[in-house]
């Protein structure tokens, strides 16, 4: 499995989470202050039974273009 990338993703997905206060929606730190945290990431589905993305921005297929579609600023020029 070396051809797997591992992504390193934001220590902040692990450090913190959101939730209701009662007033308002909040972010609580939930390791200590100084605490290092590791959040690695990896997908190991087979390409060909991904045909569609969810995203932020909307429902795609999962083909570079459609991608684009909804992230033109991610186009190189």
């Amino acid at each position: 499995f070396n051809e797997i990338p591992i992504e390193e993703r934001s220590q902040e997905e692990v450090a913190y989470v959101e939730g209701w206060n009662g007033k308002k929606i909040e972010k609580v730190q939930i390791v200590p202050a100084n605490c290092k945290t590791a959040n690695f990431g990896f997908d190991i589905t087979p390409s060909r039974l991904i045909t569609g993305l969810i995203t932020e921005r909307g429902i795609c297929e999962a083909k570079k273009i459609s991608i684009l579609n909804l992230f033109p600023e991610k186009q190189k020029i």
